[in-house]
């Protein structure tokens, strides 16, 4: 009896730890983010120019833009409809609980492992739909409005509250709005769109996802991590590898992922990635069959981030085959994935959202894009982070290889380079010294109480 009331007890408190953390993190994303019409915006590879023309409300303006940039054309409803098109994984709550630990939400710890789900999930879309590739409804997404913001936090801790204290699981929120999808869609789906959904569904939050919440967390501990402890950049690159290579959908079958040693990528470790296993058992011959995610965890500065990296930072974020980066604030992590003048823009999984069942063939998709788009200075970014990069074949790499280089030297000021390439493999330098399991991040100062920063919404 005794145990039983115990187990009530931790229930109440996860619900309204959960229902805080909804309130808590809604007030994230009502801000508004201001842009420049002077200044080139640069999304995942992508250059959007905010003409005057394009504009009817104020923004804010800054420097004027080089000539380099007067020619390249964008408008702020194609930016929109890219950025929108991302897929956004955040906080969620009432999800089946995670093995071992009786938590059913990732609010306040789960942030880096939803940047990494986000990077994952761009490598896909590019599998599968190209950098081109925009989502139909990308624009009819609802703002997200301060007041109707809040106010459904705040029904939501109420219903928490009086579920909590009647001892009754409250019903997963968003039948309705699956029943009004479903009803909508009469016409068959288009192959894109199809794509587009199953690559959601690989990111649900149930035990049988083949890269949501519950099977990262098993992967997370052959490093030692568990459900609810604080997942550094570099553990979640080593976690999206061996979810990847665990994963069991035959989809999946043609992307591995290759993570950097020591902030050095070995062309020969890639490309053997590349070609992936034997033709036929016992043979040796390989066929350039699969793509490689290419992740690099690094660190630029020390305690601090190094402004001398900003133009490195921003020569990454200028390549389409760039994936973005999985970085933050100190204890926040978001998903950077592009940049306008010394600001980065940003995904913030930093809202809790109820459990969708993705099983269900109709489930409904507006919970995973995200409209509003946020930045935040340069030189808040903590510095340790890893950077993905997606190479679709052999050929591939080689051309990545020399834009790398080249965006390499942007860094070159530095004493040290943020990475560095090195042909051959890693097996042929001298590794054989022992290595942290989170290096270069461990033991890095993280200042306690950060905040959430200045946003302003386009």
């Amino acid at each position: 009896m005794e145990n039983k009331d115990k187990d009530e007890v931790d229930k109440l408190k996860t619900r309204l730890m959960s229902a805080w953390n909804n309130v808590k993190y809604s007030w994230v994303l009502k801000s508004k983010t201001y842009f420049s019409r002077n200044s080139p915006v640069f999304l995942l590879g992508k250059c959007y120019h905010f003409k005057a023309e394009d504009l009817e409300d104020p923004l804010e303006s800054s420097s004027t833009v080089p000539s380099d940039y007067e020619l390249v054309a964008g408008n702020v409803e194609a930016f929109r409809r890219d950025f929108a098109s991302r897929v956004w994984l955040t906080y969620r709550e009432e999800f089946p609980a995670l093995r071992g630990s009786g938590l059913t939400s990732d609010c306040g710890w789960g942030c880096t492992l939803r940047a990494g789900q986000m990077m994952l999930a761009q490598a896909l879309l590019l599998h599968f739909l190209g950098r081109d590739w925009t989502w139909a409804d990308a624009l009819s997404l609802p703002t997200l409005d301060t007041e109707s913001w809040t106010s459904n936090a705040a029904k939501k801790l109420v219903a928490s509250l009086e579920s909590s204290l009647q001892g009754e699981r409250h019903a997963v929120a968003g039948a309705q709005s699956m029943t009004q999808t479903g009803l909508a869609a009469e016409a068959s789906v288009t192959l894109p769109e199809e794509y587009h959904r199953k690559v959601v569904s690989w990111f649900g939050d149930l035990p049988s996802a083949q890269l949501g919440m519950h099977k990262l967390v098993e992967c997370g501990r052959s490093s030692g991590k568990q459900a609810g402890d604080w997942y550094g950049p570099a553990v979640v690159a080593h976690i999206l590898r061996k979810a990847v290579e665990e994963a069991t959908d035959p989809e999946l079958r043609g992307v591995t992922v290759y993570v950097a040693q020591d902030c050095t990528v070995y062309s020969g470790d890639v490309m053997d990635s590349h070609r992936g296993l034997p033709l036929r058992p016992g043979t040796t011959a390989h066929m350039d069959c699969r793509a490689v995610m290419i992740l690099i965890p690094i660190r630029l500065g020390g305690e601090k981030i190094n402004t001398e990296y900003l133009d490195f930072v921003k020569g990454v974020l200028s390549l389409e085959f760039c994936l973005g980066i999985i970085g933050g604030k100190p204890k926040q992590a978001y998903h950077f994935v592009g940049f306008q003048d010394d600001s980065l823009i940003y995904m913030d999984p930093h809202y809790c959202q109820s459990f969708v069942d993705v099983s269900t063939s109709d489930f409904p998709l507006e919970s995973y894009h995200c409209p509003s788009p946020k930045k935040m200075p340069f030189n808040k970014m903590d510095p340790s982070c890893t950077i993905g990069f997606y190479s679709r074949n052999v050929r591939d790499y080689e051309q990545i290889s020399e834009e790398l280089s080249k965006v390499l030297r942007l860094s070159a000021k530095e004493k040290y380079p943020a990475f560095t390439l090195m042909k051959g493999h890693g097996q042929d330098y001298d590794l054989s010294r022992p290595q942290s399991r989170e290096w270069p991040f461990l033991g890095e100062s993280r200042r306690p109480g950060a905040t959430s920063g200045d946003f302003v919404l386009l």
